[in-house]
């Protein structure tokens, strides 16, 4: 019976395109294109090993994180299914042990494809340690997508809770930051990636970085199995009875449904609130002293000053805590509207009126985000231009929450979730980043961030406001991104309303 499972589950990944999608991007985007300026970044914060050592380790961080998300989707999409097999005499610990099978394979296959990233940018001395340490560090995130998997039911909180996790463990782990915090010792990245890196940790024992990363690993796989044999139990359905409301006007009711939808969305809260605290804070906590040049502009006049990493890191960090939550926000609010904006244009309200209630609502979270993000900030950083300073962020968050509701409904939940991470990962934090380099290169330039992030630095680290052709530049983003977001609601919404009209 085991073999038979494990055939059919793994056919169910081959058909999902979120898997593949996944598979493919994680390792070109993190280990092709992010990891010569993750190296810049170990440089500067003082991570161990030094570059040399991040690059080789962004293999199993890529592995990882598409083995998580992988089993995720294997937990969340087979839940009801696993659960008609056991009614129908299949053992509960075969079950599970047939899906943790997969998830070895799904490792095995993640770790390989990040390792054949790694080998076309860099050479690799140890190419078996390399391949274990990805494969270690794949199969320690099998319970984290397990765990998540079996709490969360939602697709998009669910990739957005994994996201979060494997951001905390890469970006503030040993060989990227240096950071030496008990706590993240807990990680499951921190002791493979160490060994793997042949860095000593210093803290394993007697067992080592290798035994402790061995024990991760197996670990992760019993608890695996005990979390997926025990979804797998029968449980009564529970029944409820929903209430229809009533509206005065339509742009009343359709704000309505919007801040409801936002209200009933738990993650999203939660990560209102973490993310800034690790983004802003810890970044301030963990980066030392030193000399970072930054290009300014000071009173008409372009120049590079020196700036000190640990009181200006915080201030830079704010931009990208800004346009990930507001990217996320777009999405929440574009995947989880679709039944409930089909009932409303179908009950009479119009589909323009209903658009500019899904661009309010999606403003009022972009300030929203912009407000908690700014006040955490202001605890670590002392901006020269405040007002100027709120007011880049704000445009940026409007951006990203455009974009993000632009790229779910074509991308679907889950990758829509991934690209709002992944995109202002690669603008803001890397192609835009003051702390990596003086000024953009002439690429990036093109970019959305390009403009609010130059505002960024000329309000924060100088005294007079010299951003003019940015901030035009910025609203010019603002209003294009928000015209066509308006207009592919527009017509999302009209197409929903004309399909339900003729299949009834």
């Amino acid at each position: 019976m085991t073999p038979i499972l494990v055939r059919r589950f793994l056919l169910d990944h081959a058909r999902n395109r979120t898997t593949a999608v996944v598979l493919v991007l994680v390792p070109v985007a993190f280990v092709l294109v992010a990891a010569p300026t993750l190296a810049d970044a170990a440089r500067l914060l003082g991570g161990r090993g030094g570059g040399p050592a991040v690059e080789v380790a962004t293999a199993g961080w890529a592995a990882a994180f598409v083995t998580g998300m992988a089993m995720y989707l294997q937990v969340t999409d087979s839940r009801e299914a696993d659960r008609r097999l056991v009614l129908a005499g299949a053992k509960a610990v075969k079950l599970a042990a047939a899906r943790v099978l997969v998830g070895l394979v799904l490792a095995a296959v993640s770790a390989a494809a990040a390792l054949g990233a790694l080998v076309l940018r860099v050479r690799v001395d140890q190419p078996l340690r390399v391949a274990l340490g990805a494969f270690l560090a794949a199969v320690a995130y099998l319970v984290v997508g397990a765990v998540v998997g079996t709490l969360v039911r939602v697709p998009v909180n669910g990739a957005v809770l994994i996201l979060f996790i494997w951001i905390v463990d890469v970006f503030f782990g040993p060989n990227l930051s240096g950071t030496a915090t008990p706590a993240l010792r807990l990680m499951p990245l921190h002791y493979v990636s160490l060994w793997t890196t042949r860095v000593a940790s210093g803290h394993a024992g007697r067992a080592g970085d290798l035994g402790l990363a061995l024990g991760w690993a197996a670990g992760s796989l019993l608890v695996t199995a005990m979390v997926i044999a025990l979804g797998a139990r029968p449980h009564r359905r529970r029944t409820g009875t929903s209430r229809p409301g009533s509206a005065r006007d339509q742009l009343g009711a359709a704000l309505g449904v919007g801040w409801r939808e936002l209200r009933r969305n738990p993650v999203l809260w939660v990560l209102l609130a973490l993310v800034p605290a690790v983004f802003v804070l810890l970044s301030a906590a963990i980066t030392p002293s030193g000399a970072t040049p930054v290009a300014v502009v000071e009173h008409g006049v372009r120049l590079t000053q020196v700036f000190d990493p640990a009181k200006i890191h915080a201030g830079t960090m704010a931009p990208i805590a800004v346009a990930s939550l507001a990217a996320l926000v777009g999405v929440f609010l574009s995947v989880d509207s679709g039944p409930a904006d089909r009932r409303l244009v179908l009950a009479g309200l119009r589909p323009g009126a209903l658009a500019g209630a899904r661009g309010l609502v999606v403003a009022a979270a972009a300030l929203g985000v912009t407000a908690v993000t700014a006040g955490v900030t202001a605890t670590v950083f002392d901006a020269q231009q405040w007002p100027a300073y709120v007011l880049a962020n704000t445009l940026l968050a409007l951006i990203y929450a455009a974009l993000g509701a632009l790229a779910a409904p074509l991308l679907g939940r889950v990758t829509g979730v991934f690209v709002a991470f992944l995109g202002p990962f690669l603008d803001v934090g890397l192609a835009q980043s003051p702390m990596l380099r003086a000024e953009p290169a002439q690429w990036a330039r093109v970019l959305p961030g390009y403009g609010p992030v130059r505002m960024v630095v000329d309000a924060g680290l100088t005294g007079s406001f010299d951003a003019t052709a940015e901030l035009l530049l910025t609203v010019a983003w603002v209003l294009a991104l928000g015209a066509v977001s308006a207009v592919a609601m527009r017509h999302q919404l009209r197409s929903r309303a004309r399909v339900n009209f003729i299949t009834s």
